[in-house]
């Protein structure tokens, strides 16, 4: 199984050592899920955006292209082909204001885009495969006060509005909340816990 993992954090996905001001949390999940993928037999493709020096703003030209149904650029263009390929697809980003960071958010605009991933008139996504998607997020905010208070933005956003819409039905959303507050005893052992 081909796994793609998009990852956001402006750290990269090479900060999962315990260094101050260089670690992430997300950092640490990802190299255990790669982990995890890599010993199951499964291909692992990672889009590290913050690496890859990925331009998540969409300027005119950008979306003249957009509207004409063709890749914006180059760099678009392949992460389109790597997502056609996939069997299941990761979304990793921290939740920043409720919501997910400007570099997800113009990965989701930019290259998940009408005519080259979804029809335009139906919604239908040309990911023929029907990958998984799975997101996981890290975020400052209590779980319950995420959902019932502030209504879970994200997952209207990412599974109604998005992946719904265009008929990607197998979704899935791990939250990892108030890390901060956990003991590295604690936040290692959450990690060596996870499984996707």
């Amino acid at each position: 199984m081909k796994t793609v993992i998009i990852f956001d954090h402006p750290y990269t996905s090479n900060a999962s050592e315990n260094v101050p001001h260089q670690r992430s949390f997300l950092a640490a999940v990802y190299k255990q899920v790669q982990t995890q993928l890599t010993a199951e037999h499964g291909e692992v493709d990672l889009i590290d955006l913050h690496a890859d020096h990925f331009d998540p703003v969409m300027s005119a030209q950008d979306l003249a292209n957009w509207r004409r149904g063709v890749p914006i650029n180059d760099q678009i263009a392949d992460y389109q082909a790597r997502l056609l390929d996939a069997d299941q697809i990761i979304l990793m980003f921290p939740i920043w204001w409720e919501v997910m960071p400007a570099m997800t958010k113009g990965f989701l605009d930019k290259v998940y885009s009408k005519g080259c991933l979804y029809e335009a008139g139906s919604m239908q996504t040309k990911l023929v495969k029907q990958p998984q998607i799975k997101v996981i997020t890290t975020m400052s905010t209590p779980s319950w006060l995420y959902r019932w208070v502030f209504g879970a933005p994200l997952l209207k956003a990412l599974f109604r509005g998005t992946f719904l819409k265009t008929r990607l039905f197998h979704f899935k959303w791990y939250g990892f909340s108030q890390v901060e507050k956990k003991s590295l005893a604690q936040r290692q052992e959450m990690i060596r816990k996870f499984k996707v």
